[in-house]
């Protein structure tokens, strides 16, 4: 079981991630925007977070690089998850720190293949 932050600014997405780590016996938080999201996760030191990119204000590509960045949080693998789906997004995004990129929409057995990957 893994402390899980999902950052994400639609409610429905948000959602959709929660039940299906909440199923495999995961704690959920969650942050609608990548400021907010950097702040949780410097706070709470989650085990894993689910990253967004395409958000108001700080992107996903922006948040995960202050995640792999911050000492506090450095640690902490981060998993975008976008419907930003182009080779040059992808590689974008593990530049930035991610240790997985996956496409939306997502499967519970994609999500959680991924996680235990990351998660070593």
């Amino acid at each position: 079981m893994a402390r899980v932050l999902i950052i994400d600014d639609s409610p429905t997405e948000t959602y959709k991630l929660t039940t299906m780590l909440e199923k495999n016996g995961h704690v959920v938080l969650t942050a609608e925007n990548g400021e907010t999201g950097v702040a949780m996760a410097v706070k709470e030191r989650p085990d894993l977070v689910l990253m967004d990119v395409v958000m108001p204000g700080l992107n996903g590509f922006q948040a995960t690089r202050q995640l792999s960045k911050l000492p506090e949080t450095a640690h902490i693998p981060v998993i975008i998850v976008t419907t930003k789906d182009q080779q040059t997004d992808r590689v974008w995004g593990m530049r930035q720190g991610a240790k997985a990129y996956l496409s939306k929409p997502i499967t519970p057995d994609v999500l959680m293949s991924a996680m235990a990957e990351v998660m070593g």
